[in-house]
């Protein structure tokens, strides 16, 4: 199965969502290559990067996901195809 690398960027506006968010990343744990995660305390945000190297399902799965919790919103961008 093809893969693409991807990057998800996570918004979190809600502190309380962080458990979910976690156990959902830890469900697609074997394609994530890191994540970085950044609080900005002074607007009460944190902000998560995820990279994987995933199926695109995979991906559209996971960022869906995480954008059906409460308080979170997500975008995706894909690498252009490579040999």
């Amino acid at each position: 199965m093809e893969t693409r690398i991807a990057l998800i960027g996570i918004m979190v506006q809600d502190a309380e969502a962080a458990e979910r968010i976690n156990a959902i990343l830890h469900q697609y744990s074997p394609y994530i290559i890191g994540r970085m995660g950044l609080p900005y305390r002074q607007k009460g945000l944190s902000i998560i990067s995820v990279v994987l190297d995933a199926p695109m399902e995979a991906v559209s799965a996971l960022s869906g996901k995480l954008g059906m919790i409460p308080g979170v919103s997500t975008k995706t961008l894909y690498s252009p195809r490579t040999n």
